[in-house]
């Protein structure tokens, strides 16, 4: 079965080879190599939440390796980097604001009952569930601790 994001992944490949783009297509071959890998890991196909983890995954290791390449001044792999880093963003959805997290943590939070820091672990695995590929886990942690926390 394969899902829409895969599918749009799978004719962004071909387009890129046909019009030769080297990096878009070396980027949608690194997705779908990771991809694979989940999918052997798992024993099973991914659905198209899981898909935008992977990519937002791959999206968060090139923001951080501009991060390490800008403090060794390294300017040809920050380009590069950058340039990977926007065609992965085009597969993300839009990122969610600080607001709309914590609205969603409120809900769940009131789901499950949670009431102290204590009761944070009931709360992240179905908060991050929910929002993966729509925000950053750090992003997450820090709403839940503040929530649960004051």
């Amino acid at each position: 079965m394969e899902t829409d994001l895969k599918k749009k992944l799978n004719d962004d490949l071909k387009q890129a080879m046909r019009g030769g783009d080297t990096v878009r297509r070396s980027v949608i071959r690194l997705v779908f190599a990771a991809v694979q890998n989940a999918e052997i890991a798992r024993q099973a196909a991914l659905e198209g939440n899981d898909i935008l983890g992977i990519i937002a995954r791959e999206a968060r290791q090139r923001e951080e390796s501009i991060l390490a390449f800008k403090q060794g001044n390294r300017p040809d792999l920050v380009a590069q980097e950058e340039a990977e880093l926007a065609i992965l963003k085009e597969y993300l959805p839009q990122a969610m604001t600080r607001d709309e997290i914590i609205t969603v943590a409120r809900r769940i939070i009131g789901e499950v009952g949670a009431q102290t820091a204590r009761d944070k672990g009931k709360v992240m695995p179905r908060l991050i569930a929910e929002l993966k590929g729509k925000a950053d886990g750090r992003e997450i942690n820090t709403v839940v601790t503040e929530l649960l926390g004051s």
